[in-house]
């Protein structure tokens, strides 16, 4: 396990960097589709000089609570091998591998964008990674003159999924009609998701009919994040799966705060209130659609 990989978030403007306690369990166990654990964040006991929370830390503690898995998602060379490796030496991990949208055009920069790829094609192959991601397009980060070598990463990643009959997680921000184009006019795979779901429920619509998965993260907990609701209410419950986008996007209460995988329960009930379901009901459905966009963890 690489352990030796790991990023810390910047605390500057955080008001308290410890991490929250821990929720309800849930009784149907369900999966964080969409999680970042590579980044150490957070005191793991209070103080300033312990931050972060080893992999099996992490995983203990969201079992604990009723969450039976996690996806670590990547976003350059460097954290999809890592995803890699956490897969590799824990059943409850699944990868997902890629070059972000916002770093692709570094890679271009460089010069290296196509050799980053066949890594990832390369990373893509190994039986625990289910997904590439993430990937997409990202019109808020990333000025025009970036744009075509995210679109020329966003494409290749797109071959790649099909090539390996893997899933596709997407990151779109700001950039809702050409991630629609693109998936249209190259032909999506089979199974395409779309990590932390930004869009309204038009989208959402489109998205449903055309066979897309949406996940949904802490921030539909926002009060600014009326659209997501929106979205959320009109998606059918077989497309719909949950996220943490951890350590970001910590859901209300606890904004602010580090998120982790062990949270879900909390975005979990939300999404249930908003659906007026059963917290178990809408739990045996995220669990379904996780293994029917994934496949099994062991």
């Amino acid at each position: 396990m690489a352990e030796t990989y790991v990023q810390r978030r910047d605390a500057d403007g955080r008001k308290d960097l410890r991490y929250p306690a821990a929720p309800e369990p849930l009784t149907v166990p369900v999966y964080d589709n969409h999680a970042h654990l590579e980044i150490a964040d957070g005191p793991s006991t209070g103080s300033a000089t312990q931050q972060g929370l080893t992999l099996s830390e992490q995983l203990d503690r969201a079992e604990e609570v009723g969450i039976a898995g996690v996806v670590q998602a990547s976003g350059d060379i460097e954290s999809s091998r890592w995803a890699v490796d956490a897969a590799a030496s824990d059943p409850r991990v699944l990868a997902a591998v890629a070059i972000h949208p916002n770093d692709a055009p570094v890679y271009a920069a460089e010069g290296r964008l196509e050799e980053a790829i066949a890594v990832i094609d390369e990373l893509a192959a190994h039986p625990r990674t289910r997904a590439i991601g993430e990937t997409g397009l990202d019109y808020f980060r990333t000025d025009e003159p970036g744009r075509p070598a995210q679109h020329e990463s966003f494409e290749a990643h797109i071959a790649l999924a099909k090539k390996h009959g893997i899933a596709m997680q997407i990151h779109d921000r700001d950039a809702h009609d050409d991630v629609l184009e693109m998936l249209t006019r190259v032909g999506a795979p089979e199974k395409t998701v779309f990590h932390c779901f930004s869009g309204d429920d038009a989208m959402a619509r489109v998205a449903a009919d055309a066979g897309y998965w949406l996940s949904f993260a802490g921030n539909v907990t926002f009060k600014n994040a009326q659209n997501l609701r929106d979205a959320l209410a009109v998606t059918p419950l077989d497309r719909i799966l949950v996220e943490t986008d951890a350590p970001f996007l910590t859901p209300e209460p606890l904004r602010g705060r580090p998120n982790a995988p062990y949270l879900v329960p909390i975005t979990v009930r939300f999404m249930a209130a908003q659906l007026d379901l059963e917290v178990d009901e809408l739990c045996a459905h995220l669990a379904a659609n996780t293994l029917a966009v994934y496949g099994a963890f062991s």
